[in-house]
């Protein structure tokens, strides 16, 4: 639950949660990093979502991240996993129309591999 909310426009620490879960349960790794991906993937797609269904307004050619999702396209969506930047990305690829596999599948792998690094801490 903490990694979907985070992958939202809500604030929150999944990294810390995840972290903290495996101090306390370190057999359990492979299942908490994959439900991890999954929740953030998750809530990226929810924030996709969001934007696939705005309108399109003038005042949203705007977005900062639309020119980088328009050069790079979906495997921009790897760096959706940066604070702030992550979500304005998901929301942008979005509105943008761009297919929601591959955006899920670029998605999915930068977020693993952020969890990756932090379970390899604990």
């Amino acid at each position: 639950m903490s990694s979907f909310l985070a992958a939202t426009l809500l604030p929150g620490g999944s990294e810390a949660v995840l972290w903290g879960f495996l101090q306390l349960h370190p057999e359990q790794k492979s299942t908490a990093l994959a439900l991890a991906t999954l929740g953030n993937t998750l809530g990226g797609m929810t924030s996709w979502a969001c934007g696939r269904f705005l309108p399109r307004w003038q005042q949203l050619d705007r977005l900062p991240q639309r020119h980088h999702l328009q050069r790079w396209g979906s495997p921009a969506l790897f760096f959706s996993w940066l604070p702030l930047v992550g979500d304005a990305l998901c929301v942008a690829a979005g509105w943008l129309r761009l297919h929601w596999l591959p955006c899920c599948l670029f998605m999915a792998l930068g977020k693993f591999a952020r969890y990756w690094l932090v379970a390899q801490a604990a």
